[in-house]
């Protein structure tokens, strides 16, 4: 996903909703600070959101633009209606959130700022969420000592939902360090490709900082 289709799904969603402000959480979120994300980082064609004013509408979103509807169907993309909860996210999160605005409607989507969506992978700890998080430490969009000082802002309530402590966070950070590093040095390089890490350096001085919520 990019961002020109990221917009596409803000457009649509306000349609739906008649609401003008979104959350973006998930890996798509990534979109917020890399308009066309490379390889890994791109892959997903799916965006998590909900309106940030009435969360209660994402069903209408899922219904109406989710996986296996016409507009997917249609465009190869698609959002998924989640809710607030749905990211275990640490504190401080929506004052770190990069602003995507649809040029049409006006409508806005507020993603995760990439610490924080990472954190949110580390909770969730899947195969798919481990490979994104190595390739985000790799091409240096988060850095380890971030990682685990926003990890360790995670509230207890919301990591108790999923029977984990702060420990195993570290835990999980310290292993994603040591599978690069024990990665072959022809595989690690591939990371390095110019067209890739360049890339992504090129454009992250295209985003644009939220200064928070005001809600």
């Amino acid at each position: 996903m990019n961002r020109e289709q990221l917009e596409h799904i803000l457009r649509a969603a306000s349609a739906i909703t008649k609401q003008g402000r979104f959350i973006v959480v998930g890996s798509q979120s990534i979109v917020g600070v890399m308009p066309d994300p490379p390889g890994v980082l791109g892959y997903s064609a799916e965006a998590d959101i909900y309106p940030l004013d009435a969360p209660e509408l994402a069903d209408l979103i899922d219904g109406s633009i989710g996986e296996g509807s016409p507009f997917h169907e249609t465009f190869g993309y698609y959002a998924q209606g989640v809710g607030p909860e749905t990211a275990v996210l640490p504190n401080g999160w929506q004052y770190r959130l990069n602003q995507v605005r649809d040029p049409i409607t006006l409508a806005d989507g507020f993603c995760l700022d990439p610490t924080d969506m990472a954190v949110s992978k580390l909770v969730a700890w899947r195969e798919k969420d481990k490979e994104f998080l190595g390739v985000m430490l790799e091409s240096k969009l988060i850095h380890h000592d971030e990682l685990e000082r926003r990890a360790s802002q995670v509230p207890q309530s919301r990591l108790s939902e999923y029977g984990l402590k702060p420990a195993d966070l570290t835990q999980r950070i310290s292993l994603l360090g040591q599978t690069i590093s024990e990665r072959p040095l022809p595989e690690r390089a591939k990371g390095n490709e110019p067209s890739t890490i360049e890339g992504m350096r090129r454009a992250l001085p295209l985003s644009k900082k939220s200064k928070g919520l005001d809600r």
